[in-house]
Order: structure tokens, then sequence, then C-alpha cells
């Protein structure tokens, strides 16, 4: 009988590694090693799962999809040989990759990483922060920290905070340009703006006689990308911001941000979810950090 389960370690870490030399090192095989199997892998499939080149290697369609259902496979057997051989119970272990948007990930998560590990040390974490949207199969990550809706309906999503938008300024840039007193008034003020999502900069109102909900567009002379980026031009003084409060709770408690046009907030509201493969059986170390997280935020 062939080693199934070896030809799906050797692709796996392939993949992971970028290379075969790589791979091999890990495992202790030649690259001609390593070739040879994932030859042997491909002919028995029918398929192409690597694009091959001097240079790199890249996965084809198909060997995404085998990827997906190859990692699980390999989690799969890492958990059962660990409720085997700790009596019963499954101990979250392995390396866990984690994406989190850069405000999350610069309040919320990396301060919780220490006691995360310790709780659980057969975890190695993977962190990246970035603001900007990822594939989690395409980037082999595991939890994803974002902020909206869902796009892809074949993933799942834990919610982990909801936040209050708010509208800030440092006291130096009110203090040259003035309060507003009225939304009207944001036409004669730098309104800083994001870039990657129109629908941001128009911000909503709540007229104080009608109680209706109305949209505002804002304009600046600065554009960026994330709310860490958006918080460091506000403390900066350089403009008027609307950013989930979650980002600036801080600020705003030591009186380096003031919140303006209060009366005029509509309470809408910023929701973080820990976003995941929708699959029914977790590995035991993304459950337990999925449940970390919701325990601690």
């Amino acid at each position: 009988m062939d080693n199934r389960v070896g030809e799906i370690e050797v692709f796996v870490t392939a993949t992971e590694t970028g290379n075969f030399s790589a791979a091999g090192r890990r495992l202790g095989l030649s690259p001609s090693a390593v070739s040879k199997v994932i030859s042997r892998l491909e002919h028995r499939l029918g398929t192409r799962l690597i694009v091959r080149s001097t240079r790199a290697m890249a996965l084809t369609s198909e060997g995404e999809l085998y990827l997906e259902k190859a990692r699980r496979i390999l989690d799969d057997i890492l958990e059962l040989e660990t409720i085997v051989t700790s009596g019963g119970k499954v101990l979250p272990r392995g390396l866990l990759r984690v994406n989190s948007s850069l405000g999350f990930g610069e309040r919320y998560l990396l301060p919780l990483v220490p006691r995360f590990l310790e709780r659980y040390p057969e975890v190695q974490l993977d962190v990246s922060l970035t603001d900007g949207v990822i594939a989690l199969i395409e980037e082999r990550t595991d939890v994803a920290i974002r902020s909206g809706l869902l796009d892809d309906s074949s993933l799942r999503a834990r919610k982990l905070l909801e936040s209050r938008r708010v509208i800030v300024a440092s006291p130096a840039y009110l203090g040259i340009h003035g309060v507003p007193q009225t939304p009207a008034e944001l036409v004669d003020h730098n309104c800083l703006t994001f870039n990657f999502r129109r629908s941001l900069n128009e911000w909503p109102f709540r007229d104080s006689r009608s109680s209706d909900i109305y949209r505002l567009p804002v304009s600046g002379d600065a554009a960026v990308n994330s709310g860490w980026a958006i918080r460091s031009l506000c403390l900066s003084g350089l403009g008027l911001a609307r950013i989930g409060r979650f980002h600036v709770e801080p600020d705003i408690q030591a009186g380096t941000l003031i919140p303006v046009l209060e009366e005029y907030n509509p309470d809408d509201t910023e929701q973080i979810h820990a976003v995941f493969a929708g699959h029914d059986h977790l590995a035991a170390r993304v459950r337990a950090f999925l449940d970390f997280l919701v325990e601690h935020v």
C-alpha cells in the first residue's frame, strides 16, 4: 500500500516552504526525493498540482483545493495522535496563522499573545497585521480578524467587538480651525478619509429635529487605508476623522483627541469578527484561539 499520508505531508511542506530544497531540509529528504513524491502524487491524481519554474513554484487551482483538504487531514491526524498520547484530552498544538487589522492587532491582539501562549505552550503563533483584504485559503491563514460584513458565504465568523463610531480631532487642530457646531460646517474643515471603501467617506448624521438619518459627503487633503493610520494623522493635528471608538478610546480618555458633533451622531457601529474557514471540524488550536479571544475581548 502506498504511503498517501506521507505524500500529503511532503506536498503541504513544499507549499509552505516555497521550494523543494527547503521542504527536503525540513523532512530529511533530498530535493530530488521531494520532487519525485510530488510527481508521483500528481500522476496518481491525474492532474498538475504545482507549476514549477527555475525561480519559483505556484499552485494550480487543483493544487489550492488539494492543499485546503490536505492541511485539514494532517490537522486531524495530529489531533488524533494528541488525544491518544494525552489520555483522551484534545490539546491545542501546532502552527496557528492569524491575520488581523492593524487597529485591533495593536490594541487587543498583541497584548494578549503572551497570555495565550502561556496557556497553550504547544501552539506556535504566526501573526500578521494588515488592513488589506485577504483570502484565507490562498494566504494559508487560519483566522482573520476584520470589521464589516462577510462577503464569502463559505466562511464563518465569531463576533468579538462592537464599537460605536465617533468623529474626533486633536485639541491643536480644533484650536486653530474651531469646533464644528453642525455637520454643515464640515465643508470648511479638513476631513480625513479612507481610500479603500468609498461609503466611509459619506458620514452619517441624525437630523436634530426629525431624527432622520442622512449622509453627508466629506473630503480632505489626505486619504489612508487603515484606522491606525487615520488615528495617527488625527493625533498629529491634520484634521477630523470618523473612526471606530475602540481605535481611539485611550486617546479620548487622555484628552489627546476630542469627540465632536456628538449630538448628531446616529450611533452607527463597527463590528469586529474573527473569520475562519467554514467547515464542521475545527482544529483544536483554532477553536482554543477563538474561545480565548471571545473570553478576553
